[in-house]
């Protein structure tokens, strides 16, 4: 494609006033192109997107946490009502390149969120080791608190204390003295699950639902480790796209 410039030559400084309509209308379409064939403009503005609450939708979000039994300590924790809450904190999920891209993702984050809570019935990380407190003193900046213990919680249960550490800082709340939140307060729960995403799985999103696995919980499960989890979580992926009408693309392995 031969290369478009565009030169402008300043004779003397021109007023609104001496613009027609028309004239300041090519102005701006000029100039508008000119930033687009720049590549100015970022990537998410550009992308389609979708509309979030349009994909979750009651039913979609309960046919999840239905599956749930009545005695899960998340059947009346988890909610759509607090997932669109924390949403409004991070506007750019679900913005991402074209719209089935964007479906992807929104598929991909309930994929790894059922599977990890299952189906949204637990809370907190099951069968910890009473000796097992997920404290890593390599991370100076985030001092484990005594008597803390940073298992994993919420929809994409959040574990060691650097990750609590920083999602406080960046959430607002104390991850360190008061890591329990992220299993107490709804919202914020979700906001820990999305700022996580955001920050760690989002750029591999595009790769394939494999690197996204691999990004959350692949050195645990992928490479053979655990090919079962791993079925698990791409026949949620793919069940979700379904429900999306998107196709789930490739590179869904790990």
């Amino acid at each position: 494609m031969p290369l478009i410039t565009f030169s402008v030559t300043l004779f003397r400084p021109i007023s609104l006033k001496m613009l027609t309509h028309n004239s300041m209308m090519n102005l701006l379409f000029t100039i508008t192109l000119a930033i687009i064939l720049a590549g100015a403009l970022p990537k998410n503005v550009m992308g389609q997107g979708v509309s979030v609450p349009d994909l979750v939708t009651p039913a979609f979000f309960n046919g999840i946490i239905n599956q749930a039994p009545a005695g899960c300590a998340g059947k009346n924790f988890y909610s759509r009502d607090a997932f669109l809450k924390a949403l409004n904190s991070y506007p750019q999920f679900g913005k991402l390149g074209s719209a089935d891209d964007s479906k992807r993702e929104v598929a991909a984050f309930f994929a790894h969120t059922t599977h990890e809570t299952g189906y949204f019935c637990n809370k907190e990380e099951q069968n910890v080791p009473a000796n097992e407190n997920y404290c890593d003193t390599n991370f100076p900046d985030y001092p484990c608190t005594p008597g803390k213990r940073y298992f994993g919680r919420g929809p994409l249960q959040l574990t060691w204390n650097y990750n609590y550490g920083a999602a406080g800082k960046s959430i607002g709340f104390d991850g360190l003295n008061n890591p329990e939140i992220v299993a107490t307060d709804p919202v914020i729960s979700f906001k820990t699950a999305l700022w996580y995403w955001m920050q760690n799985v989002r750029p591999s999103v595009t790769q394939g639902f494999g690197a996204t696995i691999k990004a959350i919980n692949g050195a645990v499960e992928c490479n053979g480790k655990e090919p079962a989890k791993v079925q698990a979580r791409i026949d949620l992926y793919t069940k979700y796209c379904g429900q999306f009408g998107v196709s789930p693309g490739g590179n869904l392995q790990c």
